[in-house]
């Protein structure tokens, strides 16, 4: 069980610093989007290099950060059945959510990106527009980047569930943590 704990807890780890890298692209966003609509409309100019760049800044950091997002546990559900729920039943839809929903759909997003992505790299393809960014390739990795680190957050849910069902919750890596709501008292856990 404590080598379960040490992979979710790289994974973790992998995932925090990715997410607060790239969390910092919502900044340069911000300051390139800005610049564009200045240069547009006080001085009547524009690059359509940098109007490309905000979208590309913008693809990136949604991308990377996905499976941070997954760790903070941000991601859309049905928070009026799972947030009243029991520590043991979070575990039990967690462990079932990764299997049957979250682990197929990064496997079909990575078999049908992958020859989108290899195509992008074999001829180096650049913006379709004329005087766009090169490199386009190198933002269209993010889809596999992407589905490799929501799917390896969701194995690291999967072992959170699984040392919450193993009577092992204190080896639950501290980023993974239930919210305090889902741990009821003894007293109330079988009268519920």
């Amino acid at each position: 069980m404590r080598f379960l704990a040490g992979v979710a807890s790289l994974i973790c780890a992998v995932n925090l610093i990715i997410g607060k890298v790239f969390s910092w692209l919502a900044l340069a966003i911000v300051v390139v989007c800005f610049t564009v609509v200045v240069q547009r409309y006080l001085f009547a100019t524009s690059y359509v290099w940098m109007q490309d760049l905000y979208i590309w800044l913008n693809g990136a950091m949604f991308t990377a950060v996905a499976g941070f997002a997954l760790l903070r546990d941000d991601h859309v559900r049905v928070d009026i059945f799972y947030r009243p729920a029991k520590l043991r039943t979070r575990a039990i839809t967690d462990l079932i959510g990764v299997f049957v929903f979250l682990l197929p759909f990064t496997w079909i997003v990575y078999i049908y990106s992958m020859p989108f992505v290899q195509r992008a790299w074999g001829y180096h393809e650049g913006s379709a527009n004329v005087g766009g960014m090169p490199g386009l390739y190198i933002l269209k990795t993010f889809i596999i980047v992407f589905a490799a680190l929501i799917a390896a957050q969701g194995i690291a849910m999967a072992i959170r569930s699984i040392l919450v069902l193993g009577g092992r919750a204190d080896l639950v890596p501290a980023a993974m943590q239930y919210s305090p709501d889902a741990i009821k008292p003894a007293t109330t856990e079988g009268a519920a």
